[in-house]
């Protein structure tokens, strides 16, 4: 069982690897296969499809994301809740391999924009915003807080290179709770 999961697991990595850099139209179940050193037939084993293999990338995220949301639920719509809420999701961010799949994402965009994972991830999104706003919170206010999650987000892409990745993460964190000020 071990090794299924490995070979899960490494496909999922080379699959990623070549779909942000070759983009996920050009690349084929054979490419995959070969870079493995695998038959077609033993990667249809774990993915039918490139689509199964893009639901599998986001499936722990969007797990991950459905806790936080489930957690957010059982709290007190509270400055303190908000500002706990950006601090897990900054923590989900930097864990496992959150940045390279979202690089994948965001280089592939026009060929995913259908793709029901990103509907689903959309979603998601909003979900975790609503616990950020209030409705009666002027227009400016809700605006500025859900753009406390997208400055988390931002300071992976923006500062990728020439910045350490504590740092940039630390630099997130601190423009997303300045934008979460009432």
């Amino acid at each position: 069982m071990r090794d299924q999961a490995d070979t899960r697991t490494r496909i999922q990595e080379i699959a990623l690897t070549l779909f942000t850099e070759q983009g996920y139209e050009a690349t084929s179940l054979r490419e995959i296969a070969e870079s493995l050193g695998v038959t077609k037939a033993a990667l249809y084993y774990h993915f039918r499809t490139k689509d199964d293999i893009v639901a599998s990338l986001a499936e722990k995220r969007l797990h991950a994301v459905e806790e936080l949301l489930a957690w957010a639920e059982r709290q007190p719509r509270t400055e303190e809740t908000r500002r706990e809420l950006i601090r897990r999701y900054a923590d989900d961010l930097h864990s496992g391999r959150h940045r390279e799949i979202m690089r994948f994402f965001e280089r592939n965009q026009t060929a995913l924009k259908h793709h029901p994972v990103m509907g689903k991830t959309r979603e998601r999104m909003f979900d975790l915003i609503t616990f950020l706003v209030e409705p009666a919170d002027p227009v400016a206010t809700r605006l500025r807080n859900s753009m406390a999650v997208f400055a988390l987000h931002a300071a992976s892409f923006i500062l990728e290179e020439e910045v350490p990745e504590e740092e940039r993460r630390a630099a997130g964190l601190e423009v997303a709770f300045d934008l979460l000020r009432r």
